[in-house]
């Protein structure tokens, strides 16, 4: 697929215009290491003191702004940041490289201590690869047009009469008839099916994933927009996205209980305002 801004999205996601599993992936457990020290004098980095990050070549807006991940400007590269302040890093300890998507994933050695590319936790990979513990639960999004009925729309209040639909079998289209509030939803066999009504005003909107929702406002429907995103609600399935490790690496724990911690000060939904709701124009509907 033609990378364009925002376009990373469709790896991360798993895209290709079909729906995320109502299954939900597991977050990473910490390694058994958990006893390990997380002071930076004792983490053993690629490096001693710095620690090497990884994104992708290029990194795509709303994660990486402008490209250039040493800005701290995006979300993963401010997520990045705010994680090796955690452990002692300051912004001159920290080394930035670049990777495939693909070859992050594959089993081997590794030339960096992090990689932030939107990777889905899932069993699967963790095979081959760690996890830490999630840095960002995804969130359904509505995706629309300019002008239709409900490009406007600032609550949830004001969709539940909107024509939405979404794939079948998704967690999106368990989102969407909770949103309709018992008015049908139109149930389409994948996204591209979705796409289609949509862009010939069959409905107002598609509900998906907001890495999908970033995608297919940027590249497949014209004068595309993000109506808002929904909060996760309680218990729901949903994909989460961690800090990817070498396979056993010994700073898997640490990375997680850093992340664990800026999830409870709530520097990680801070952040996510910032970086994937007011700067990307993905609001959260109330």
């Amino acid at each position: 697929m033609n990378r364009a801004p925002l376009l990373a999205t469709v790896a991360v996601a798993g895209l290709a215009l079909t729906a995320c599993s109502t299954t939900a992936d597991t977050a990473a457990e910490p390694s058994a290491s958990a006893a390990v020290t997380c002071e930076k004098a004792t983490l053993a980095t690629q490096q001693p003191g710095t620690l090497v990050i990884a994104t992708g070549n290029p990194a795509y807006e709303p994660w990486v702004k402008d490209d250039d991940p040493e800005s701290g400007e995006g979300f993963e590269a401010a997520v990045a940041y705010a994680a090796a302040d955690q452990l002692g890093y300051s912004p001159e300890d920290v080394t930035w490289v670049r990777t495939t998507f693909d070859g992050a994933i594959a089993p081997g050695a590794k030339e960096f201590d992090w990689n932030l590319q939107q990777f889905s936790i899932t069993e699967d990979r963790e095979k081959a690869v760690d996890f830490s513990s999630s840095y960002y639960d995804v969130n359904q999004a509505i995706v629309s047009y300019a002008g239709s009925p409900i490009a406007k729309a600032t609550t949830q209040a004001e969709l539940e009469s909107a024509k939405l639909g979404a794939a079948v079998g998704s967690t999106s289209l368990d989102a969407a008839q909770q949103l309709a509030n018992g008015e049908d939803v139109s149930v389409f066999n994948d996204n591209a099916a979705a796409v289609s009504a949509l862009k010939n005003e069959q409905i107002d909107g598609i509900v998906v994933d907001l890495p999908t929702a970033f995608y297919l406002a940027a590249a497949e429907i014209d004068d595309g927009v993000i109506v808002g995103q929904l909060p996760a609600a309680e218990g729901a399935a949903t994909d989460q996205f961690g800090i990817l490790l070498t396979n056993n690496s010994a700073l898997t724990a640490c990375t997680s209980e850093a992340l664990d911690e800026l999830r409870a000060d709530g520097t990680l939904g801070a952040l996510q305002e910032t970086w994937l709701a007011s700067e990307a124009g993905a609001p959260t509907l109330q």
